[in-house]
């Protein structure tokens, strides 16, 4: 009696050091409270009640060693006070407890901690329900062991003492705790759950028909026939726990008995979903798929074809075939597309070339991957000329798997689209930051050619006007004549202020764009080009402030450098229309030309980034001897 209840704190104590060590300090906590009121019932028997109250708290905290909700709390607390009064009362009496109380208390915690397992299993992680079920795994198996216990001992008084061996099965619970929280072990918790309650409920089978055997005969079987009983039982507990993995050996036999060896066709479904939840890549994914489909389906090979727009590529074959294409008219697409499986007589027909080499009894399917309609991919599985023909059953494994092959190249090319949309976004706000930086730098050089020009031209003008004006002052009342002749210099440096004053002003935004239109805008600033040339403006209507003003900057930094390289005999043609809500403009000249990508300078990139600004797009073909042409469009409505 004293060694059963040391083995059992010393299990308790060792898991709680061990979950510890892997990071579950809470649940070490709740199994060292365990094993701590079992140490001091082993040493004191009053303290017996305290451990099923601390068998609860732990049960109530499963599966992370945390009291989440009030009502557990509350329970645990509550259980822990009973335990304490009772422990209190057995040791004012110096008594131990009686054994019926003690299974008694050990049932109902039993009993609770299973409803509250099962009610936490609902919304709990995946990880918390594996540790979950192999608890329940382990609780099973110590229940089921601990009831063939106690009916042995009832029937056959075997064994005689049967509380140490209840005691030794009470460490399955601990083990099956930390099995659960173990990452190399977690996985196989639902099967171990499974194959548990069903070893169990065999084994509970077992003793329920020889106590109904024993019931039937109205004795206890005494001498040899006791000896008997033994021995049938203990033959029958060996079977139950062979069934299981003998049936698994069985299963393979037959199947290999029937030329069917591997994996079965819904085995084949059930792997690709489960590679395909797994994130497998596509080329990976499709080629297990088709040596799974090889295998259990098409011992003569299999294909996977994936194209879109009618156009399919065989992309994976086992046994590996060349490369081939095939190309479907709209009607196949159609046809092929909405057909849920074919086989050969419908492959003759719709997908010709698929049988190219096929043998023409041989049983074949070939299954369309769809989605939605739209045709992404085949799936085409053949059978050897003696093969059996293709079951309903087999059918179906097919066009489930076709659709979930549809399903991945649909997803997939939604990531390719989306992959190149974020390349796109990246590439683009790349630039949008380096035109910012441009439009910033331009901004700034700008201002300082206007500082530039105010003080070089304009301000020299004035300054010039008014030392002029003093000396007409000074002369005025002694030389009338010289004064004359001083004002009328002044009225010319009038003027040539006012012109500098307008050359500036039309360098920032010509007034006759804000009155007249880019037409007229051109035309007057065109006509100090020194090559021939001619403006046409087909518009009859103005357009936004800002639409105008790239046209009207990005045409006369086209003509400029047309001005600059296209020679002096060059004929320089600017013309601006509207197209489908579309302002655009061409300047085309038939001058030197150039090689694209080599010459396109800082005029180009301003051009392109006024445009990119409202949201227009610039082109620029030239070919060496060939002459130039500059064209953009923007997206525009008329103004008003």
């Amino acid at each position: 009696m004293t060694v059963a209840p040391v083995v059992l704190t010393a299990v308790w104590a060792l898991v709680a050091v061990l979950l510890g060590r892997v990071g579950e300090a809470r649940l070490a906590r709740a199994g060292g409270l365990v094993a701590a009121a079992l140490a001091a019932a082993a040493v004191w028997p009053a303290c017996l009640p305290l451990v099923p109250a601390a068998w609860l708290t732990c049960g109530l905290s499963l599966p992370d060693g945390v009291l989440r909700s009030r009502r557990r709390r509350l329970a645990a607390a509550a259980a822990g006070l009973a335990a304490l009064g009772w422990t209190a009362l057995l040791a004012a009496a110096d008594a131990a407890p009686e054994q019926g109380a003690a299974v008694a208390a050990g049932a109902g915690v039993l009993a609770v901690t299973l409803v509250a397992a099962v009610r936490r299993h609902r919304g709990a992680s995946a990880a918390d329900r594996r540790t979950l079920q192999w608890v329940a795994a382990a609780a099973v198996a110590c229940t089921a062991a601990a009831i063939v216990l106690i009916a042995l001992h009832l029937v056959l008084d075997l064994p005689g003492e049967p509380i140490p061996w209840i005691l030794g099965a009470l460490t399955l619970p601990p083990a099956g705790l930390l099995l659960g929280r173990l990452p190399a072990t977690a996985g196989p918790a639902e099967r171990v759950l499974a194959e548990a309650v069903v070893a169990a409920g065999l084994t509970l089978l077992v003793v329920a028909v020889y106590l109904v055997l024993i019931a039937g005969i109205a004795r206890l079987p005494v001498g040899a026939d006791r000896d008997v009983l033994i021995a049938g039982i203990l033959a029958s507990l060996v079977a139950v726990a062979l069934a299981l993995p003998l049936r698994v050996r069985l299963v393979s036999l037959g199947r290999s008995l029937s030329a069917r060896r591997g994996q079965t066709p819904e085995e084949t479904l059930a792997g690709f979903g489960a590679r395909m939840s797994r994130a497998v890549p596509f080329d990976e994914l499709m080629l297990q798929l088709t040596e799974s489909l090889k295998a259990t389906l098409g011992p003569a090979g299999a294909e996977v074809w994936v194209g879109t727009e009618g156009m399919l590529r065989r992309t994976v074959s086992v046994p590996e075939l060349p490369a081939a294409r095939l190309t479907l008219t709209d009607k196949e697409r159609l046809v092929v597309g909405r057909t849920p499986i074919g086989g050969a007589a419908w492959a003759e027909v719709w997908l010709p070339h698929l049988l190219a080499g096929h043998p023409r009894q041989a049983p074949v399917r070939v299954v369309p991957a769809a989605h939605l309609g739209d045709l992404l991919g085949l799936l085409v599985v053949r059978r050897t000329p003696e093969a059996p023909e293709f079951t309903e059953a087999e059918n179906r494994v097919l066009i489930e798997l076709a659709r979930q092959v549809g399903l991945a190249l649909h997803t997939l090319r939604l990531d390719s689209a989306l992959q190149a949309s974020l390349e796109e976004l990246r590439r683009s706000n790349a630039e949008l930051r380096a035109s910012r930086l441009r439009i910033v730098t331009a901004a700034d050089a700008s201002r300082r050619a206007i500082e530039r020009d105010l003080h070089d031209g304009a301000q020299q003008h004035l300054v010039t006007l008014s030392v002029k004006l003093g000396l007409a002052c000074a002369i005025v009342q002694s030389d009338p004549a010289a004064a004359a002749e001083l004002l009328q210099e002044l009225r010319g440096v009038v003027r040539a202020t006012n012109a500098a004053f307008r050359e500036l002003a039309h360098g920032i935004y010509p007034p006759l764009l804000r009155a007249h239109g880019l037409g007229e805008a051109l035309r007057s600033a065109t006509r100090r080009l020194p090559l021939r040339h001619r403006v046409t403006a087909d518009l009859p209507y103005r357009y936004p402030e800002q639409v105008e003003a790239a046209v009207y900057f990005c045409c006369l930094e086209a003509v400029q450098n047309a001005a600059k390289h296209a020679g002096p005999g060059a004929f320089v043609q600017v013309r601006i229309h509207a197209e489908e809500e579309e302002l655009r403009f061409e300047v085309r000249d038939d001058g030197r030309g150039f090689t694209p990508g080599a010459g396109q300078g800082h005029g180009f990139v301003n051009m392109r980034d006024r445009l990119g600004a409202v949201g227009g797009v610039l082109t620029v073909e030239s070919a060496p001897g060939e002459g130039t042409a500059v064209s953009g469009r923007i997206p525009a409505r008329p103004a008003g």
